[in-house]
């Protein structure tokens, strides 16, 4: 009994450490009013034609999100759009968008059904 409750434990640790690693996540923002995000296939021509394998990009509600293999492909990524892309552009490392993303959560201002 007591073995089974470590490996549980053990197994609980292991999946939360995985889930909320978000290292691997980078996310451009204008930085000023009027500006507009850069296209997504640019930005993933840009990274492969280096040698960044991109994951994915995904645009949301006000920035592009950039899901990479590893945190050394991201910091990499993140040194090559600071230097290819006008000023204007914020590229930070992603708390917002982990691979918790896949959890729904309503906003406070959406309607809600039912």
């Amino acid at each position: 009994m007591k073995r089974s409750r470590l490996g549980l434990l053990a197994v609980a640790v292991l999946v939360s450490l995985t889930l909320c690693r978000d290292d691997n996540t980078l996310q451009i923002t204008v930085a000023r009013e009027r500006g507009s995000l850069p296209d997504g296939f640019f930005l993933y021509q840009l990274l492969e034609d280096r040698g960044i394998r991109v994951k994915s990009i995904t645009p949301a509600k006000d920035s592009m999100i950039i899901h990479l293999d590893t945190p050394e492909q991201a910091q990499a990524a993140q040194l090559v759009l600071q230097s290819h892309l006008p000023e204007g552009y914020a590229i930070l490392k992603s708390r917002r968008y982990s691979a918790w993303q896949w959890l729904y959560r309503p906003a406070a201002d959406e309607e809600r059904l039912g």
